[in-house]
Order: structure tokens, then sequence, then C-alpha cells
């Protein structure tokens, strides 16, 4: 129902300024360049929005965390201690909710783990999200405000494709619509700038910008650190095997920040097909 959801969202989100240009249009059988533009207008906003959650780098100990070990046991209580190497978890703490015994699990034991994110850092979150334009009415504030369990999945990764592979617990950050790409937070990430101007010695809300410039993707088999720098070159290897899809998404019409746009169109035109 979720995914649904998304899909009539994304889709109306696209076709809404069609429908205007096509009332427009009628009884007159010529193209309305008016309502033409409204439709790229909106298209091109659509594909700014960003569709990934947020990446969070602290969680609440006051809330029932669960973990899934990979025998399939699951063991339920409050979030102790976070252990990690390089921004990704490699150990986690709990506190039995029941009993108040605590125990360690390592990243290798276990499968899945869902933990509630710090109050604190949501709040900060909101602050930076509030600074910039180009997210205001853009990504939905649910993500931050409303944000529930956060879905943290054992990964063999070598961390910026330079370590050694180990086994980390990862965010997933497109759970929605993750059928055929995951795609997990990189806590290390930079974020592209944008600009403001300042008036009268106060700051205006950033133009532009505030986007991860690295992700950590999975397609198959294969996951491995995907930075902006490193776009072009993987462009075909992410995308080319739908052909529909890079006749309308070609490299050169498209730009970093419409990344979660991308997985998302993908994903969906793939299931649809």
């Amino acid at each position: 129902m979720r995914k649904q959801l998304l899909w009539s969202v994304c889709t109306l989100l696209l076709a809404s300024a069609s429908v205007v240009a096509q009332d427009e249009q009628k009884g007159t059988g010529q193209p309305d360049i008016k309502s033409e533009k409204a439709l790229e207008k909106e298209r091109k906003a659509a594909m700014k929005r960003q569709y990934f959650e947020e990446v969070f780098s602290s969680v609440s100990g006051k809330k029932t965390s669960s973990v899934i070990l990979k025998n399939g046991e699951t063991y339920r209580g409050f979030c102790k201690d976070v252990d990690t190497k390089k921004g990704q978890i490699y150990e986690i703490e709990l506190k039995d909710s029941i009993t108040g015994v605590k125990r360690t699990f390592k990243a290798g034991e276990i499968s899945d783990v869902y933990l509630y994110p710090n109050q604190l850092e949501k709040i900060l979150k909101m602050d930076s999200y509030f600074g910039k334009v180009n997210n205001w009415g853009n990504k939905s504030l649910k993500n931050i405000t409303n944000k529930g369990l956060i879905h943290f999945k054992n990964q063999t990764v070598s961390l910026k494709n330079k370590k050694e592979n180990k086994e980390y617990l990862m965010q997933l950050i497109n759970p929605d619509f993750n059928s055929i790409f995951e795609v997990y937070g990189d806590p290390n990430a930079k974020e592209t700038g944008g600009f403001g101007v300042a008036v009268g010695g106060i700051a205006s809300p950033q133009f532009g910008g505030g986007v991860s410039k690295s992700y950590y993707v999975k397609k198959g088999d294969r996951i491995f650190w995907l930075h902006k720098s490193d776009f072009k070159e993987n462009y075909n290897e992410l995308f080319a095997d739908n052909a529909a899809f890079i006749a309308k998404y070609p490299y050169e019409k498209i730009d970093w920040d419409n990344f979660s746009f991308l997985i998302l169109e993908y994903t969906r035109m793939a299931e649809s097909s």
C-alpha cells in the first residue's frame, strides 16, 4: 500500500500539468505553449525533490529497539551503546526491556536492526531543512518530525571502495522503493553547496545544494560507494539495462541532484513493465 501510494504521488506530480494542458487544448487542436511550459516546470520540480529518507547518526535509548539475528532470533530492548567505524555501525548493545539484562551484538551476527532516531538530531535536521529553499514543499517533513523506526541492514562493504570488505549495519534510505536498488546512507558524506544572499546583514535561506554527495548503492549482489564525481562513469551500469528509462533520462539531461528521483522512477518503470 505504501509503495502504491508513493507511485501515485510521483505520477500525479509528473502528470498534473499535463492534464491542465489537455483541458485547455480541447477544441483548438493547437498546442498550448503556456501549458507546455508549466508541464516542463513541474517535471523539473519533481526531479529535484528528494525521495530518500534522512540519514541519522544518533539513536534514542528511551524507546524499544529490535535486533534480528541471522539465525532468525529477535531481541528487543533499549539501545544503550552503538560502536561505529567511519560512521558505520559494527556493534550494538541492548538492554532487555523486561529483564534489564544487557547484551552486545556484533554486525556479523545480525540481519536487521530497527532503531529510533535521537530527538535532538531530529530537531537539528528540521532547522537545516527550513534553511534550504529547495526543500520547501519538496521533501516530506514526516521523514524528520514523525520519523519512527530506522531500518539498518547487514551489508558486507568496502568503505569508500578502498577498505577491506567488512560487515556493517547500514541505514536503508529508500525502504519504500527498494525492490531493485537498495540505497544506504553515507554518514560521512558532505553535501552539495548552495548560495544565499545577505540582506541588511541578515543571511537569506540557502538556494540549491543540500544533497548528499555520496551513497552506498546495491543492485543485485554488488554494493559500492557512489560519489557524485563518479556518477557519469557509473550511470550506464546503474540504468542502461532499461532502454526506455535511458531514452527518457539520458545522462546529458540530468544531474546529481536528481539521483533519488532516478532511483524511484527506474523502479516504478521496471515494476510497471
